[in-house]
């Protein structure tokens, strides 16, 4: 059988790991001694939460993160390469979606390495399902630029595009600048243009809206440092 790269879903959140992580993919993760990790830390007490029945120090970790070069992702495919198999664990949610991996997944790809996605959260997909936006054309731009006036701009560009293509713009920031990038959208968005804010996905926090601009100006939510995802659609 040919090496497999799996994709593993870690949780969002503090959350008992039954609730969200299907438990008929665990046995293909413990059989796993080899994982592509965006925080080594975070990952081994995932495994250990998920009953894994080997010693976390009998593993291989390796970090997978932004700033993983070509060259290291390359001694990351000569491992499977050799014939082990492995997994990529990303801090939240689904590998190479809003996270690191996509370089080493197609790397895989083109070595004929066969990757497989295990079943499990996505914060992306699970906001856009809830959004009641449009789901049949789409598009997720993760972080928008830092800086207000550039990222207000930014804003325009995609609402004017969802307007004349009919697109959900998604984004996202970092929990503690989740006001910020609030603030930005109801500036630089039009009254009329909906906005679905959804945060703490799958935790019982969970908080899920979707209102034009104008109502938004009245019902500010609080998002301070709750993870979440934007949407915007006209």
């Amino acid at each position: 059988m040919a090496t497999t790269l799996y994709l593993i879903p870690n949780t969002l959140g503090s959350v008992e790991i039954h609730t969200v992580i299907p438990q008929g993919i665990l046995p293909v993760i413990h059989s796993l001694k080899v994982f592509f990790a965006e925080n080594i830390r975070n990952a081994r007490r995932f495994l250990i939460s998920t009953g894994i029945p080997t010693p976390v120090d009998d593993l291989l970790f390796l970090e997978l993160n932004r700033h993983s070069s070509d060259d290291e992702l390359r001694e990351y495919l000569k491992i499977m390469l050799d014939g082990k198999d492995a997994g990529i664990l990303s801090e939240a949610g689904m590998p190479a979606v809003a996270d690191p991996g996509a370089g080493l997944v197609r790397m895989a790809h083109l070595s004929g390495i066969r990757v497989r996605p295990l079943c499990g959260p996505s914060s992306v997909i699970l906001a856009l399902a809830a959004s009641g936006l449009n789901g049949q054309k789409f598009a997720f731009h993760g972080y928008l630029p830092i800086h207000a006036g550039e990222r207000e701009k930014t804003l325009r560009e995609l609402e004017r595009e969802s307007e004349q293509r009919g697109i959900t713009q998604a984004f996202m920031e970092t929990p503690y600048r989740n006001r910020a990038l609030f603030d930005s959208v109801i500036r630089a968005c039009r009254s009329d243009t909906l906005l679905c804010v959804a945060c703490d996905l799958t935790l019982e926090s969970e908080w899920i809206r979707t209102m034009p601009v104008s109502e938004w100006k009245k019902n500010r939510p609080d998002i301070h440092k709750r993870p979440a995802i934007f949407l915007i659609f006209r």
